[in-house]
């Protein structure tokens, strides 16, 4: 739905609204009543962001930079997390929740979520701030259940990697985000494929870079006739039998007009 190729030297969360906007509003259109929950590191983290979701009815989860002030709320938290690793030798983590607000920049004080924790290698304190309410998600299963689950979007966005989302090589921003808008695509088409071809199969859960060298990324001599295009493999191509069975299910899928 989004993928924005910006200057490097612009604030992290510059243009977040700008792009929800444009997001949101197509949805609301055809789904009024969805609950729409942004999601988020501390890049995003910004009074703009936060009113905009506050006065359109979008939820948020967002990580918080740690500071002194939030590091001193969770201090006995962070005290015990220490001793009970000390104890067990395990990484220790507690959970609190408090109110929150800014000096300067924020409009109104706001649920944060915290993690005190003590790992190996010390002190891991993290924060996340959320308009979601207690009564909606408890402190602990907002970050490990909704926040953290962050990270495998972020696996999602290393795979479009892998289809040259990085190739940016011109001189210009317009024709690199263009380059990503192609990559883009490609990554949608291979989502399609993983869901609709390759359900159980070995690939079912495969990497896009992994679909692509055996499935795509093959030699073949193709011949065009008045009816058809043949495409003649190989012999020695070791996945002939995954191809045929995920071609065969590419050919059950129905049309839709």
């Amino acid at each position: 739905m989004c993928a924005r190729l910006r200057p490097s030297n612009i604030d992290a969360g510059a243009g977040g609204v700008e792009e929800l906007k444009r997001i949101v509003a197509p949805i609301r259109e055809r789904w009024p009543k969805v609950k729409i929950i942004v999601r988020g590191d501390s890049g995003f983290c910004r009074e703009e962001l936060l009113s905009w979701c506050e006065d359109n009815h979008v939820h948020y989860c967002i990580g918080l930079a740690r500071n002194a002030r939030l590091q001193a709320e969770i201090e006995p938290q962070q005290e015990a997390a220490q001793q009970q690793f000390r104890q067990t030798g395990k990484a220790a983590r507690l959970y609190q929740e408090f109110l929150y607000q800014t000096r300067k920049s924020w409009r109104q004080p706001r649920r944060v979520i915290a993690k005190a924790e003590y790992l190996e290698k010390g002190a891991n304190p993290r924060f996340v701030v959320t308009s979601l309410a207690a009564q909606e998600m408890p402190a602990q299963s907002l970050y490990e259940e909704l926040y953290c689950a962050r990270g495998d979007m972020e696996n999602r966005i290393k795979e479009q990697m892998m289809l040259f989302a990085d190739r940016t090589s011109t001189a210009y921003l317009h024709s690199n985000q263009v380059r990503l808008y192609f990559s883009t695509v490609a990554y949608q088409l291979v989502q399609a494929l993983r869901r609709l071809g390759l359900a159980g199969t070995e690939l079912a859960q495969a990497q896009c870079n992994t679909i692509r060298v055996k499935l795509l990324k093959i030699g073949a001599a193709i011949r065009v006739t008045v009816r058809k295009v043949w495409i003649a493999l190989s012999e020695s191509y070791p996945y002939a039998a995954l191809f045929r069975k995920v071609y065969c299910q590419l050919q059950a899928v129905p049309l839709r007009t």
